[in-house]
């Protein structure tokens, strides 16, 4: 790990970082994210990502292609089954309010008290690596992203819940989070594509070492391997420390800023406190190259 930080801090040295949060999290500025960057600039921002978690970037008024081009600087991008995308471009999806689904005075009183804190597509094999979050219409109040720490999290459990949650793993479902919202056959499509995929409770970090908690309220239905009652109390009291404000940072979108965030590395969760009015962004997301392992 050693190695790793002396690597990290040489690269970062490439950028300007201000620190977020007091835990995690960095404001990252000497970049122009319209203008292709040089392989030391994008090692700079692959190590401080790795080090910080999430970046955000504020001013940059990129169009789709740069979007594009940024998250392939990062690996190979992938779509998703559900949400819609922006029309020409299949890796960008477009984010209308709650993760997709566009928010209206029926939707609100189901959307606003949800609990919205996920690890993106953990229904998959594969969960993607990263997400790159644009902003393209901003409410005059409110919107923010919340971001939390998920080795923090796991690190400040007590020594039996270590014990108790290392060897397990959890069961993770699509159908939890997008059944209700699509017809039945596109349900039965979800599932033939998509089967329920179990993943460790604690997974390691593939870069960092670091042991994260890996279970979420938005596509997590049960951790396996005890009596449903007790895996049901603790997947409960597991995922009531993600709401821990210790354990977040909070971005405020400006116009034209950018969120990108270690997939593995954290949970998110976009604010639902500006109706009536419209709040959209973009994202393109890196796809992941490792399951997730103890």
């Amino acid at each position: 790990m050693d190695g790793y930080a002396n690597s990290g801090a040489a690269a970062e040295a490439l950028i300007t970082l201000t620190p977020a949060g007091p835990l995690f999290g960095a404001e990252v500025s000497g970049l122009d994210l319209r203008a292709p960057l040089s392989p030391a600039q994008v090692s700079a921002v692959r190590a401080a990502l790795l080090r910080h978690k999430v970046l955000f970037f504020r001013n940059q008024d990129i169009s789709h292609e740069d979007h594009v081009r940024f998250g392939r600087y990062f690996g190979a991008l992938e779509g998703h089954p559900v949400t819609a995308t922006v029309p020409g471009f299949p890796e960008i999806l477009f984010i209308e309010a709650a993760d997709g689904m566009k928010i209206t005075e029926a939707v609100l009183p189901v959307a606003r008290p949800a609990n919205k804190w996920h690890t993106d597509v953990t229904f998959r094999e594969k969960p993607s690596m990263a997400g790159i979050l644009r902003m393209r219409t901003m409410p005059p109040l409110g919107g923010d992203t919340m971001f939390a720490d998920t080795a923090a999290i796991y690190a400040d459990l007590p020594p039996d819940v270590k014990a108790k949650i290392d060897p397990l793993d959890a069961e993770h479902d699509i159908i939890r989070s997008y059944g209700y919202r699509v017809s039945r056959e596109k349900a039965a499509e979800l599932r033939r594509l998509y089967p329920l995929m179990t993943h460790p409770v604690v997974r390691t970090h593939p870069e960092t070492g670091e042991k994260h908690l890996f279970v979420n309220h938005v596509f997590t239905a049960r951790i396996l391997g005890l009596p449903e009652p007790e895996a049901a109390e603790l997947l409960a009291y597991l995922l009531d420390r993600v709401k821990a404000p210790e354990y977040h940072v909070r971005f405020r979108w400006s116009e034209n800023a950018i969120a990108f965030w270690d997939n593995r590395a954290t949970q998110h969760y976009g604010v639902l406190d500006y109706w009536p009015h419209e709040r959209v962004v973009e994202r393109v997301t890196v796809m992941g190259e490792d399951r997730p392992t103890r």
